[in-house]
């Protein structure tokens, strides 16, 4: 804290805040001699995770999406040295507000949000897209050559995932798997992806949304990946009728998206990526349950592991329902 503010500085209430399964986020309050005090978050890598990404690289790309507009918290320093707190973190503004899907999706207070929040959504993830992939503090994102096709890569990387870590067969996503690579979208654009744009990665208030957060997967490209990724059954938490987030159908946030400049919208892409979401998600939930048995003791990454099973289920359903 010296180091970055030039004086003593304290700091007081610290205490971990709760999800997010993969990284570890701390509020705290810091005090400066000359009286002013204010609410920040710290987010740093816990020790012995399965998925690794750099905080450098999120604290960089929360810098960009706030120059195009994207609703972010305030990013203030980034220390790559593990010997200052254990492991790389960086620093950003407290953002007040709700993160919590079910409380969006069942409590009165949240209904002015549940009518927001389909055009908020669309209109940021529109900014995301147009982030400019050409400045300087950017160069860090892997680039595809232009024959490459970005649906062939993230199969490829997801299937190469799950033959290492996944400890017994799953004939569900050897189905799913043969299923998409069968039907690659074809696309010749390529933008910044969120990579987990979905309810429970936003903050929220009564009015909406309030600060897009958790850029640790962003890569470089289909857009419509994000879209197919916000349908994935899980993040519906039960409102099953509005498959986008629980929030509305699918038409009515496609066409807020091309309103916000996202250009048009392949409803037949959305469902190859809505498709491959599941299968990422459940990859995703058997990396957890890995990083869980390597020692790292939470309740959260355990529980992810059952989790697998409903992706399977959704899998059946869309594959043989397509």
């Amino acid at each position: 804290m010296a180091g970055q503010l030039g004086a003593a500085a304290s700091v007081s209430g610290l205490r971990r805040l709760p999800g997010g399964a993969s990284r570890e986020t701390w509020l705290f309050t810091l005090a400066t001699p000359n009286g002013a005090a204010e609410r920040l978050v710290l987010r740093r890598d816990p020790p012995g995770h399965v998925i690794e990404t750099s905080r450098r690289h999120e604290f960089l790309l929360l810098q960009a999406a706030a120059a195009a507009g994207v609703p972010v918290p305030r990013v203030r320093w980034c220390e790559d040295d593990p010997a200052a707190l254990g492991a790389p973190f960086f620093v950003m503004d407290y953002v007040e507000g709700e993160t919590l899907a079910r409380r969006l999706l069942r409590d009165a207070e949240y209904a002015p949000a549940r009518a927001a929040l389909p055009e908020q959504l669309a209109t940021a993830l529109a900014r995301v897209h147009a982030i400019d992939l050409g400045v300087p503090a950017l160069a860090f994102l892997a680039r595809l050559p232009d024959e490459t096709s970005p649906a062939a890569v993230e199969l490829a990387r997801y299937e190469s995932l799950f033959r290492a870590l996944a400890p017994e067969p799953h004939p569900a996503f050897e189905l799913a798997l043969r299923w998409l690579a069968a039907r690659l979208p074809a696309t010749d654009r390529r933008t910044l992806v969120h990579g987990d744009y979905r309810v429970g990665n936003v903050i929220f208030g009564p009015e909406g949304l309030r600060a897009v957060i958790d850029w640790e997967m962003v890569h470089v490209g289909d857009p419509m990946e994000d879209l197919g990724w916000l349908c994935v059954r899980a993040w519906r938490f039960g409102a099953d009728a509005n498959p986008v987030g629980g929030l509305a159908d699918r038409a009515r946030f496609f066409a807020a998206y091309e309103r916000a400049g996202g250009r048009r919208v392949d409803p037949a892409a959305v469902g190859w990526w809505e498709v491959f979401g599941n299968l990422k998600w459940g990859i995703i939930c058997i990396m957890q349950m890995q990083t869980f048995l390597a020692g790292v003791k939470s309740v959260e990454l355990a529980s992810l592991g059952r989790r697998t099973a409903e992706t399977e289920l959704e899998l059946l359903d869309l594959t043989e329902g397509a």
